[in-house]
């Protein structure tokens, strides 16, 4: 016992003597005659009623060993879909973990611990015992990361012993924190993982994306990734459907057990609506889950014609045969700038070739304004010296790249002679470096079929041959042997390597060395391209009227550098959502030099796959100037179509409209194998333990061991306690009833 006002020792033990000596005083003469044990007991009821007086005053405190009884243990149980693998020693995950609470843990707990129970899957609920057996594992998503968060901020400031999760470790949560993560300090969690880590017989569609279109009757590359587990080296058929439609079937057989298999099927998309592409792996024997077995996407028509502006430095037949081949494309809507000379004034004077009123802007070649240049999705700059640019003019085509997101091709030779780029802003903004000091590409860098091939003639290197610019025949072996076919070029510019992130499609060898003759790279928002090869145009006046290589390079590469050039309005939604997600879609506003628009109303609406259309609400976020957000609720699969407009007061800003699809995979049966991983590491973090379903039993001593360090001991405050009341009213009591008894009033 302790006291909350203690007094020192002298006064206590002066206090103590005083209240004997009263008490004795009291009763040493009575008026009525008295025995010595009468008197002593008058005297020793009187003594006590003070004493506890004095210890009332003093307010004493008890301070009690935490019990373990008292402790709360919630007990966490993954309730989503993943909990139906039937992996757990021949039950479901769920029914296991169904039966280690009612046999092992949930008894033994109660007898020593408060167990608490929950289940987890996009929130956490609160579960009777008597549940246990009503249990559907139906979560559409696990998210134990948001779920143990919530729980420790349930249960802050009350005594804990530790937390029991029982879960598969497929998180699932759609935060931004790393998934199982969890913050140190706060409840141990104890883990018990139900299910197996190896051994589950399953085939699943890792990945599907979709390439940049190529001119093929434009053509597209899916890119597949699919793995196969307990099955051995057994092949299996991959197959792709279009809109539902079945349009290629292909074998494939894994190189071992658990090795993922990569396929590219080539699919034409519908040019004018969107559509969904779907891979499939066909169910193998024993599978019992085939939720992973497929896979979608969608592709989107390419919308509205991209606009090119290719200035030339001089009439030749590069640039004729080029803009002849842009021109034809549909896609594509070419604006073409020559320089012809100088007038009587010592002025450039140009040709322009262009459509609707544009014609005028370009008069001195280049726009003079960033808002007319931007207004353009890619730029060609074709046999242009350096210095025929004002500094102004580079930076401005360098921010055309950076910000508005354009795309750029140089070409040339007189674009990179006299390192005329140099030291410019446009420099960085070009995928290789302008100075050949180091004789272009390191030969231990290349192949023997580059070291060996003929000068000029062009090779393309085992990245280009896989890339949407090059690739001109239906396999990468088969562009490889298209492209070594051609004529060999006249020349090829003295260029550098490429810098840090760019890519070299093809090489060419020259009397000093090998330089790149295509490199692009992504810069900024943008892409960036150079062709350091001279007379490309022999690809078609060398070659048979039926080959179209020459047509195929050039649109694809137009098409490459201005696909992905934004709109002033622009829509952004996350990819891979699925039905029950609730999605944050994004409106980027920019005006016409592509600047933030921080005062934009934007009016928004959405189209569900069932044709119904709602209403958004974006409202404009706070760290991004420019972009308003809004949040919708997905409740069912299919494809949807979001419409914007945009407007500054009066002026309208432009428009915008985006397809997108839901429940192209199902993640929460991405690797449906028990994910030990996830699970230790939120033990770990914690300070917990982690044991597999057959250990369950180790559960008990581990919160046991965990008490003494997570509670304290108890105080209680006797003083005010209405039995210390009681005791002095009982002694006072006890004493008037002697002293009625023994004749005194």
């Amino acid at each position: 016992m302790r006291f909350a006002a203690p007094i020192p020792l002298w006064l206590v033990t002066l206090l103590v003597a005083a209240i004997v000596g009263i008490a004795y005083f009291s009763y040493r003469r009575p008026l009525v005659p008295l025995s010595i044990g009468q008197r002593s007991a008058l005297v020793t009821l009187r003594a006590a009623v003070l004493i506890a007086l004095l210890l009332v005053l003093c307010r004493p405190i008890l301070f009690v060993p935490a019990r373990q009884a008292d402790a709360v243990v919630p007990i966490l149980v993954d309730t989503s879909r993943s909990m139906r693998v039937a992996d757990a020693e021949r039950l479901t995950r769920m029914a296991r973990a169904t039966q280690l609470l009612k046999d092992e843990l949930l008894p033994e707990l109660s007898r020593r611990f408060a167990p608490e129970l929950y289940g987890v899957a996009e929130s956490v609920t609160p579960l009777a015992p008597g549940m246990l057996d009503q249990i559907e594992p139906g979560g559409r998503r696990s998210d134990l990361t948001s779920a143990l968060t919530a729980i420790r901020d349930k249960y802050r400031g009350r005594r804990i012993s530790g937390i029991v999760l029982l879960s598969d470790g497929g998180d699932t949560s759609s935060s931004e924190q790393t998934a199982g993560v969890q913050p140190a300090g706060g409840p141990p969690i104890f883990v018990l993982g139900v299910g197996q880590a190896d051994g589950l017989r399953d085939r699943e569609i890792l990945e599907v994306t979709a390439g940049d279109p190529r001119l093929d009757q434009a053509s597209v590359d899916l890119q597949v990734s699919a793995v196969s587990h307990g099955f051995g080296r057994e092949p299996y058929e991959l197959q792709v459907r279009a809109n539902g439609q079945l349009i290629e079937s292909r074998r494939v057989t894994p190189v071992a057990d658990g090795s993922p298999v990569d396929a590219t099927f080539t699919v034409l998309p519908d040019p004018v609506t969107p559509t969904v592409f779907a891979v499939e792996v066909a169910a193998g024997a024993d599978e019992g889950i085939r939720e992973n077995n497929s896979r979608a996407l969608i592709v989107s028509p390419p919308g509205r014609r991209r606009k090119i502006l290719a200035l030339a430095g001089a009439p030749g037949f590069e640039h004729s045969f080029m803009i002849r081949v842009l021109s034809q494309d549909p896609g594509l809507e070419v604006d073409s700038v020559v320089r012809k000379g100088k007038n009587d004034s010592g002025r450039d004077t140009f040709l322009v070739q262009s459509s609707g009123n544009r014609a005028s802007l370009l008069a001195q070649g280049l726009p003079s304004r960033k808002e007319d240049l931007f207004a353009y999705d890619a730029i060609i700059i074709a046999n242009v010296e350096g210095d025929f640019f004002t500094r102004a003019q580079l930076a401005m085509m360098a921010d055309f790249v950076s910000e508005r997101g354009g795309g750029l091709l140089v070409l040339g030779g007189r674009s990179f002679s006299q390192r005329g780029l140099m030291g410019t802003p446009l420099e960085a903004v070009l995928p290789v470096e302008l100075d050949d000091r180091r004789g272009g590409l390191a030969r231990s860098s290349l192949g023997a079929d580059l070291l060996s091939a003929p000068q000029n003639v062009l090779v393309v290197t085992p990245e280009g041959a896989r890339h949407p610019v090059m690739r001109i025949g239906s396999t990468a072996e088969d562009t490889r042997n298209r492209w070594a076919a051609l004529p060999p070029l006249a020349a090829s510019a003295a260029l550098g390597g490429p810098r840090p992130g760019a890519s070299v499609l093809a090489v060419a060898a020259a009397p000093a060395g090998i330089y790149p003759v295509v490199a692009v790279q992504r810069f900024g928002r943008g892409r960036s391209m150079v062709f350091g090869g001279e007379a490309a145009w022999r690809w078609r006046m060398m070659r048979p009227s039926t080959d179209r290589t020459f047509e195929f390079f050039w649109r694809q590469s137009a098409r490459w550098l201005a696909g992905p050039a934004p709109d002033p309005v622009s829509i952004t939604v996350p990819e891979l959502a699925e039905p029950g997600d609730s999605i944050a879609i994004e409106f980027d506003v920019r005006n016409a030099a592509f600047a933030p628009v921080g005062d934009a109303a934007v009016v928004a609406t959405i189209t569900t796959p069932g044709g119904a259309t709602q209403a958004l609400t974006p409202h404009r976020d706070a760290s991004e100037n420019g972009t308003l957000m809004s949040t919708v609720a997905l409740q069912e699969p299919g494809l949807y179509r979001v419409r914007a407009e945009a407007r500054r007061g009066t002026e309208a800003l432009g428009a915008a409209d985006r397809w997108f699809y839901v429940g192209g995979s199902d993640r929460e049966f991405a690797d449906p194998r028990l994910n030990e991983g996830v699970l230790r590491r939120i033990a770990r973090a914690s300070g917990g333990r982690y044991a597999s379903a057959s250990d369950a039993s180790q559960v008990l001593p581990w919160l046991g061991a965990a008490i003494p360090q997570s509670a304290a001991p108890e105080r209680h405050d006797v003083w005010h306690q209405p039995w210390v009341y009681a005791v002095v009213i009982a002694l006072l009591s006890a004493e008037w009833v002697l002293r009625r008894r023994w004749g005194l009033r």
